[in-house]
């Protein structure tokens, strides 16, 4: 059966292999899952209990407008009902917002490294993707601007924190990115990691500031990857726009209730946030053991750089699958120097811990 011109020019690849699909092909789970920058810590138990519940109504589609957690949402972020659409995650976002803003051939602008599901939607949509180079870990806001005026694209995407190095820049630095943005382009601010940030990361937009679309996502903090629930803030006009591209009933009626549940549960976020802090200082010390260097991080991750080549690296990814351990790598030189390791509970740390040794011994011995 023959398909679209588009879709058949694609390469047949996906932006990450999961999990799943390792444990199989090595025939074992894994004793230690931190590649994913899931939260091992859970849901709340009252999001977990509202999703128990929400299990006997799931005969019923969830509500298409997904009115209770936007009201609750803009109370939460005290912006407008009209500020916020609710989606399948921010991945489901990103491809909703890219088929609403680009055309085939048109230019968009990213760092090359940067959360790779962003890319493929550019790609499957026939947008044509520019990329700037990390500068110090970190995305360099002036190259994606200058590359943006050079193209005249349509949107560029920064991430902050970023994925997959942690680093950071300041609000500041951001808000003043919208006021050097060439016109009609949008600012696509992918904040998956904010409850773990620092204050001083989080810019003072305006929730109907046009030039900006903010992601959000319940996958990290709050624990609901599987669920499949993120959320945008932006323009009403912008948001809107959603609408006329978006499947409505894509957001489940358990996502819902649990994503619900969990905003209302600060308390539980706020410890989430504390044993995220405790782990990172875990795994920085568990690498400086074994002669890697933790890299400052405002995720629920650390990037611990081995001081040696992406080779090395992905031998080392290799080695850890072999020890039980699933974690991940940046894909490109210069971050590709790097592992990253999620945070996760003291039991499964301490499996890394453990499997880290025996994985560089392999390598030292091939």
């Amino acid at each position: 059966m023959r398909i679209a011109p588009l879709p058949a020019g694609l390469p047949a690849t996906v932006p990450f292999i999961g999990p799943e699909t390792l444990e199989r092909q090595r025939g074992a789970p894994f004793a230690a899952r931190l590649g994913a920058n899931e939260s091992a810590f859970g849901p709340s138990p009252l999001a977990a209990r509202a999703m128990r519940e929400a299990v006997g109504q799931v005969w019923k589609y969830g509500d298409a407008t997904s009115f209770d957690l936007i009201q609750a949402l803009a109370a939460h972020h005290r912006v407008a009902p009209a500020n916020i659409m609710v989606g399948e995650g921010i991945d489901g976002l990103l491809g909703n917002l890219v088929r609403l803003m680009i055309a085939p051939g048109d230019a968009v602008v990213t760092s090359d490294g940067a959360y790779p599901t962003f890319n493929y939607h550019v790609a499957g949509f026939g947008g044509v993707l520019h990329k700037v180079p990390y500068r110090h870990d970190a995305e360099d806001p002036q190259a994606l601007l200058d590359r943006a005026h050079a193209t005249g694209a349509r949107l560029v995407y920064l991430a902050n924190p970023d994925n997959p190095m942690g680093s950071w820049h300041d609000g500041a630095v951001i808000e003043a990115m919208l006021d050097r943005l060439p016109p009609d382009c949008l600012l696509i601010l992918d904040q998956a990691y904010a409850e773990f940030a620092p204050a001083s990361a989080m810019p003072d937009i305006a929730a109907d500031d046009p030039r900006v679309i903010r992601m959000r996502t319940f996958s990290k903090g709050y624990g609901l990857a599987g669920a499949r629930i993120g959320y945008a803030l932006g323009a009403p006009d912008l948001i809107a726009g959603f609408d006329r591209i978006r499947n409505h009933f894509g957001v489940n009626r358990i996502a819902q209730a649990g994503a619900l549940a969990a905003l209302a549960d600060q308390g539980w976020l706020a410890h989430v946030v504390a044993e995220v802090e405790a782990a990172r200082d875990r795994i920085a010390a568990i690498g400086a053991a074994n002669g890697l260097t933790a890299l400052p991080s405002a995720t629920n991750f650390v990037a611990l750089d081995t001081h040696r080549d992406g080779g090395f690296a992905r031998a080392l990814i290799a080695a850890l699958v072999t020890e039980g351990v699933f974690a991940r790598m940046p894909g490109v030189p210069p971050l590709d120097r790097c592992i990253r390791v999620s945070a996760a509970p003291l039991h499964e740390l301490a499996v890394f811990e453990d499997a880290l040794p025996r994985a560089l011994a392999a390598l030292s011995r091939a």
